[in-house]
């Protein structure tokens, strides 16, 4: 198990990281969720060994890791930019972490291949890096990560240079490969998207503390505050209540009790923007090709236990 303990660090006297405190369990993946500038980055930093904590500890399995050079805390790192060998090939790349820690040359040879193989990139041993496309290099990435079999692995906004289909087929790629591995994994990543898709649970930090971990469904079903709620999407906030968007139903009706806004089209979901007739305005979330355009009269109605009232 990965234990972090109130974990403070400061940069120029301010808090990039403030008393932050989290768990991951063993073949757990903790997805950590923030806007850029919220501390993810640098907690995932202090865990690796590359940035010390001005106070506070992490451990790994009741050990402090407290003077541990980082390359000797069996933790595994991925990076948004690959931080590949560029004078090496593939193989090179993989193989590195195998041959620095003095691993038998047939030993080396044949878990670079399980690898490879597990990445999807048997056969591309011996080509360049750099004659890779991005998918294809962060997946070297990974492999190298994995090869000498980490406690724990973790990974620093992996997907976030890629374009968009690179990103959803990598992203069903580290789904899979979680699953079949059993890792134990800090994914970290301000996209709401990555961190559902991947996070057995979700750390959402903001200012550089953990304001709430809970299961995806647990997050968007009863998200911590108003603050939290926003990050996720979830626009219809007032006061200590909010409605979630797929609790909104929305049908065209010339008397109905509000006027359509907006329709904006995010892939199977159409997000609509309601001004009701009360001076209220509220956001639904519609499945349907046919759906009310902007201008219509619309009817609204609310499911009662899509209402969440806030701590």
């Amino acid at each position: 198990m990965l234990r972090i303990e109130d974990v403070t660090v400061r940069f120029d006297g301010s808090a990039a990281v403030d008393d932050a405190s989290l768990e991951v369990g063993r073949g757990e993946v903790v997805a950590v969720l923030g806007p850029s500038g919220s501390g993810k980055t640098t907690l995932l930093r202090v865990v690796a060994g590359l940035q010390a904590p001005d106070s506070g500890r992490v451990l790994l399995d009741g050990v402090d890791l407290a003077g541990t050079a980082p390359h000797r805390r069996g933790i595994g790192l991925v990076f948004q930019d690959h931080a590949l060998f560029p004078h090496r090939d593939v193989d090179g790349n993989v193989s590195f972490g195998l041959r620095m820690r003095g691993d038998p040359p047939r030993r080396v040879t044949a878990r670079t291949a399980e690898v490879l193989e597990l990445v999807g990139l048997t056969g591309f041993e011996h080509r360049s890096v750099g004659s890779l496309s991005g998918g294809e290099q962060q997946r070297v990435a990974l492999a190298r990560a994995l090869a000498p079999e980490p406690t724990v692995l973790l990974l620093d906004e992996p997907l976030g240079s890629l374009d968009r289909r690179l990103r959803d087929g990598l992203l069903e790629d580290l789904g899979q490969l979680f699953d079949e591995l059993g890792v134990t994994a800090m994914y970290v990543t301000h996209d709401q998207t990555e961190a559902f898709t991947l996070g057995d649970r979700v750390a959402v930090m903001r200012a550089g503390g953990v304001v709430q971990v809970a299961t995806p469904d647990e997050l968007w079903s009863h998200p911590a505050d108003a603050d939290v709620a926003r990050f996720l999407g979830l626009a219809n906030v007032a006061g200590k209540e909010v409605v979630r968007p797929e609790a909104v139903t929305v049908r065209a009706s010339p008397d109905g009790n509000g006027t359509v806004e907006s329709a904006v089209r995010t892939g199977p979901l159409v997000r609509l923007r309601v001004a009701l007739d009360d001076g209220r305005a509220l956001e639904a979330a519609v499945a349907a090709v046919d759906h009310p355009a902007p201008g219509d009269r619309v009817d609204v109605t609310i499911d009662p236990e899509g209402i969440v009232r806030l701590r």
